[in-house]
């Protein structure tokens, strides 16, 4: 069994543990920020798309995390291909939909304007490999989990068109026995509220789109922006059936990000995505190592950064940061909200 789907089961079941913390690694930016998304090699030339591959095939062979999301096309040389989640506790994932609030390209506006939804994956070429296909005798070859993601801007206008498109997205998931996750993102424009009230209304924002939905169109699971311990603790407590998860956000220091982890869920979040923070550290396998560590309980946020520098000495890594300076936050803390928080 996945270790995934045995920590549903347990999350299912009322009976779990924190070693039952779900990690996902979002190797996914390919979606949304072009050419730059394996980050840059010492010359500052950006990784090709072979070596952003390779990088996610040693995650998968680590293990450490439960999920590896990926681009729907990356999933298909990864998963498809080369068949390398058949015998891996590690379950495949891909990105589902593209609104346009995640089109970070470079000298591109369109993140600055209200988010308009878009797909260009389609599920049955996620599961499969090709858009009408015939189902292989072993199974599925691709993944049968996506991520499906959403902003809301409190615009009637653009926030229906969003739902809309959910809606349809969700119709279709449970007619193809099509599990995902939902993605909700904090306004990625000034949405006309003052900034300690847009916890509570993506709160509200989610549960008042969800309690329509009935068990088979609805998320495994939450992804949303850490906005802080009052509203964590709200949405996690409201329906203990749902468990909420939070997104790395921006890159900053490492203790930064790992205290970030060890905070959310300290208030209720019972899985963290990361993308960028494992993305642009010095290592990634010992960074996820660490982030385990943390995740379990084993460690602190602040062992595990020294823990990560002695890591890096071993394989003769040059930290981007002395350990003074990575134990030493640099971004607001957890929980301070933004239009950018991604």
């Amino acid at each position: 069994m996945k270790t995934l789907d045995k920590k549903l089961e347990n999350f299912a079941r009322g009976k779990w543990s924190r070693k039952d913390f779900i990690i996902a690694d979002a190797k996914d930016a390919d979606m949304a920020f072009g050419i730059r998304s394996g980050g840059t090699k010492p010359d500052g030339t950006p990784l090709s798309a072979e070596e952003y591959r390779e990088k996610i095939r040693n995650v998968i062979r680590q293990a450490k995390v439960d999920i590896v999301l990926m681009s729907a096309s990356n999933l298909e040389h990864i998963a498809v291909d080369e068949g390398l989640f058949r015998n891996s506790s590690v379950t495949p994932a891909a990105r589902a939909n593209d609104a346009t609030d995640v089109w970070a390209v470079r000298w591109g506006s369109y993140t600055s304007k209200p988010s308009r939804p878009f797909r260009s994956a389609d599920i049955n070429s996620i599961k499969y490999g090709c858009p009408a296909p015939k189902i292989p005798p072993r199974g599925v070859p691709g993944a049968d989990l996506g991520l499906y993601s959403t902003t809301f801007n409190n615009d009637i206008d653009s926030d229906a068109k969003s739902l809309e498109a959910f809606d349809n997205f969700t119709l279709e998931a449970s007619a193809k026995n099509f599990r995902y996750f939902w993605e909700v993102f904090n306004p990625n424009v000034d949405c006309g509220l003052d900034k300690e009230k847009i916890p509570q209304f993506v709160n509200d924002c989610i549960v008042r789109s969800l309690a329509g939905l009935t068990k088979a169109r609805r998320p495994k699971f939450l992804k949303v922006v850490y906005n802080g311990p009052a509203a964590m603790e709200e949405l996690a407590s409201y329906d203990a059936s749902m468990p909420v998860g939070i997104l790395g956000g921006s890159s900053g220091t490492t203790f930064e990000a790992f205290n970030l982890l060890q905070q959310a869920q300290k208030y209720g979040a019972r899985v963290a995505l990361f993308g960028r923070r494992i993305n642009a550290s010095e290592d990634q396998l010992s960074f996820i190592e660490c982030l385990r560590a943390v995740a379990d309980g084993d460690i602190s946020a602040r062992e595990a950064v020294k823990l990560y520098h002695d890591m890096l000495g071993k394989k003769k890594i040059r930290p981007l940061r002395t350990l003074e300076e990575d134990l030493s936050p640099t971004l607001p803390p957890p929980g301070a909200n933004s239009y950018a928080s991604r």
